[in-house]
């Protein structure tokens, strides 16, 4: 049998950082329980996670369903791919790994705001499906809702609004979703909105229904 010699013997760097990180963390348990927030704001928590192509509706969308949601008593919140990226996720770009880790960042707060109770809309290309589901991961026991705005490419790039897809063509933007860079539709997503022939209204309308559904305002949020 082979002798380890001593470096094989001794964990590495890596292992022995982990080791010291996992011994150093000790969670903390709230004081306010789930069912104590769902009295509060009248409902339960939960993630909402819209992807899709550039182009195809998500931020559109999203604000529009936090106001209707909003003016319906529910406490919700949008975390926006650009405005995340413009602060807490400065630091990424858009390779393979950094992609991955600005929606394991955004998964991680948008549980946090669904275990305080709110609604979290979250809008992000997030176009790998282990990141999505590493987001649904996160959640832990709280709700996630996959919802796949699937417009197709064509109409995307007509689209166009903020001239990316005119950018990528000419090769002044790499890795972009769609053109250089893949996007892996969802395969078993919890809703299918069909934004490339669907008005904004008629999306947001199914997206309220069933938030509803799913998210029942049991009774009049208690007052504060």
């Amino acid at each position: 049998m082979k002798e380890m010699n001593e470096a094989e013997s001794r964990p590495n760097d890596s292992s022995r950082s982990q080791s010291q990180h996992d011994l150093s963390i000790v969670q903390v348990a709230h004081g306010v329980s789930p069912s104590c927030r769902n009295s509060r704001y009248g409902h339960s928590g939960g993630i909402v996670w819209l992807t899709g192509l550039p182009a195809s509706g998500k931020s559109t969308l999203a604000m529009q369903l936090e106001a209707r949601l909003f003016d319906l008593g529910y406490a919700c919140y949008t975390l926006d791919g650009d405005n995340i990226r413009a602060g807490l996720n400065a630091n990424l770009g858009f390779s393979k790994s950094d992609r991955s880790e600005n929606i394991r960042r955004a998964g991680e707060v948008a549980a946090l705001f669904a275990d305080a109770g709110l609604i979290c809309i979250a809008s992000f290309i997030s176009p790998y499906q282990a990141d999505r589901t590493q987001a649904r991961t996160a959640a832990g026991q709280s709700a996630f809702h996959e919802v796949h705005l699937a417009a197709d490419l064509d109409t995307c790039e007509a689209r166009d609004p903020k001239g990316m897809y005119k950018k990528a063509r000419k090769g002044e933007l790499r890795n972009f979703t769609g053109i250089d860079a893949p996007f892996e539709a969802p395969v078993r997503p919890d809703l299918v909105l069909h934004t490339d022939r669907e008005s904004v209204t008629e999306s947001v309308d199914k997206l309220v229904a069933y938030i509803c559904e799913q998210h029942p305002m049991r009774i009049s949020p208690v007052a504060r």
